[in-house]
């Protein structure tokens, strides 16, 4: 990824991680916590739980140093009324994605977590069509996805996006594909 994607909604705004964070670092470690150690945000992905808040404090710490050593970047989503932690989305670049999977092509690939109360209420689907937009904005036109085929939610709103099934990824997930149309 070329730069750091800013985009906002009426009610949202994304950002990435970086030093601004570092003015309320110990709040954000709290709604990390809050994120990843919630049984129903996880349902689908409960290898990302976080058991303790020193997890939440290496989580983040390494959000900011992946941003600012060039490999993946998180991005945070934030409620613009009460500047509350809603979600994260993780856009991987090929070279990051290559040393954790094995494929025969890597795009980028994004990942995305919500906090349950804001779940069905289409933020996402507001917000991922503008990420997709930024990102063919920056030479990037292909992206990719991993999702747990039995999230129907997440394999909608990928649909819904443009994103295409292409095979199974694992015994548990599907890989989908986005490909921006010129």
């Amino acid at each position: 990824m070329r730069e750091p994607l800013y985009l906002e909604t009426r009610q949202l705004r994304l950002n990435a991680v970086g030093a601004a964070e570092l003015l309320r670092y110990r709040e954000l470690v709290n709604e990390v916590f809050e994120l990843f150690s919630d049984a129903e945000t996880l349902h689908f992905i409960p290898e990302k739980k976080l058991n303790h808040l020193a997890e939440a404090d290496q989580w983040l710490k390494t959000a900011i140093l992946s941003a600012h050593s060039g490999r993946n970047v998180i991005h945070l989503i934030t409620d613009k009324r009460s500047g509350r932690l809603v979600g994260i989305v993780d856009i991987i670049p090929p070279a990051v994605a290559r040393e954790h999977y094995r494929l025969g092509h890597y795009p980028f690939f994004i990942e995305f977590y919500l906090k349950a109360e804001y779940k069905g209420k289409n933020l996402m689907s507001k917000l991922l069509p503008k990420i997709l937009q930024a990102l063919e904005a920056q030479g990037i036109p292909k992206v990719a996805a991993v999702v747990n085929r039995r999230n129907y939610a997440a394999s909608k709103l990928l649909a819904k996006c443009g994103f295409h099934y292409r095979e199974p990824f694992d015994v548990l997930q599907d890989f989908y594909e986005f490909t921006q149309v010129a």
